[in-house]
Parts: C-alpha cells; sequence; structure tokens
C-alpha cells in the first residue's frame, strides 16, 4: 500500500514530461512553419514599413507605381557599365535605387529618359541613383549615340545586350513590357514597380522617391 502513491507519482511525472516534450516539439514545429508561411526576408523587414508610407504618395504623375505590401529581396540582376565591365544590382546595395529597363526602339522609354536624367541630376548622389539599364540587342552602338544626340549627361551608361535581365524580372512577375522601372530600397528590397512610362521629374516623383530616402517632410 505505501507504494502505490509512489508509483503514481513517478507515473505521473513521466506523463508530465512526455506532455511537456511534446508541447515543446510542437511549438519548434509551430514556429518552423510559421517562418516558413512568412514571406518577408528578415532584411526586407524595414522596407515594409517604409512601403506604407511611400503608398499614399503614389499618386499623380505617378500614381501608377505599384507600391508592395510584402517586400521581396531583387532577383540577382547582372548587366555592364559604361566602360563594358559586369556589373550587378547587389552593387549598389547602401543606396536607394530608381531601376529603369529601355530601349531605343521603345518610344515611351525614349519620351522618359529627359525626365530621369533630370530625377538623377536633381537627388542623384551618394543615397540614390537611377540606374537606367538599356536592352537593345543590336546596333550596340545607337543607345549611347541616341542619348548624347538627346542630351543625357547625368544618367550613367548601364546595359545588357541580351536583354536577360527583362527576362529574369519576367520571371519573377516583375516585367510585363517596356519601360519597367522598379523602386529598390539600400537593402536590395522591392519597394515598387511600374510597367509603363512616368514623369519622373515632376513633384509627385519627387516627393515620392524623397519619401523613400527619408527626407519628406
Amino acid at each position: 500500500m505505501t507504494d502505490r502513491p509512489k508509483r503514481l507519482d513517478r507515473f505521473t511525472l513521466i506523463a508530465l514530461g512526455v506532455a511537456v516534450g511534446a508541447a515543446f516539439g510542437l511549438a519548434a514545429v509551430y514556429g518552423i512553419s510559421a517562418m516558413q508561411r512568412n514571406p518577408t526576408e528578415a532584411a526586407c523587414r524595414p522596407a515594409g514599413e517604409l512601403a506604407k508610407r511611400l503608398a499614399p504618395l503614389a499618386r499623380g504623375e505617378v500614381a501608377a507605381v505599384g507600391i508592395v505590401s510584402d517586400p521581396k529581396p531583387m532577383p540577382g540582376l547582372t548587366f555592364t557599365d559604361t566602360e563594358g565591365k559586369p556589373r550587378t544590382l547587389a552593387s549598389f546595395q547602401g543606396k536607394t535605387v530608381l531601376l529603369n529597363l529601355w530601349a531605343t526602339w521603345c518610344v515611351p522609354c525614349r519620351k522618359e529618359m529627359p525626365a530621369l536624367d533630370a530625377l538623377q541630376t536633381k537627388l542623384g548622389g551618394d543615397e540614390f541613383e537611377v540606374v537606367a539599364v538599356n536592352i537593345d540587342t543590336r546596333n550596340l552602338d545607337k543607345p549611347k549615340a541616341w542619348l548624347q544626340e538627346v542630351g543625357i549627361k547625368q544618367l550613367g551608361y548601364y546595359a545588357d545586350p541580351s536583354a536577360k535581365v527583362f527576362q529574369d524580372l519576367k520571371a519573377v512577375g516583375k516585367a510585363f513590357g517596356m519601360p519597367t522601372t522598379l523602386l529598390i530600397d539600400p537593402h536590395g528590397c522591392e519597394l515598387g514597380t511600374l510597367a509603363g512610362p512616368a514623369e519622373w521629374a515632376s513633384d509627385d516623383a519627387i516627393k515620392l522617391i524623397e519619401a523613400a530616402l527619408g527626407k519628406a517632410s
């Protein structure tokens, strides 16, 4: 009779241990599942908060800019600089970037290029750059000649004659036509996308970019 309570206590402790272990196991599995379900990469969490502040500013001349609700890291995009040396989008980390894909055969692209040049003139520097990537696949001297002809002086010249950068963006649902423009934070996270041209030198565009830089009043 005196041993029974002890056995019961022993069995109770064992059962309690099993229950606690199972609870921790479920918690771990749930935590991992929650992390897997969370589509926002850790590096892009600040971009999510910034995107919320930018959304009301996508109006007027930049009303067609789709500010993302759940920023993701941009894919690894590669192109060349004015000297033909390889560059990557990742090499611009630390800057807010307005990535623009354009071609000389694209009339809306040519039309918005002076505005992009004006935006770079006004806001370009250590914190921001317009990265305009030409995707002409033939007559490769033509884009540089055209830029010089129309007086584009502030934009750096970037090119991808294979147009792979367009295909890479298309593969993740970020490029449907020309021009394509993306606003990217200093960590390489997408803030917004625009399919088509915009008046990038307008007050609306300036306010949007300044807000992305944390300079809005």
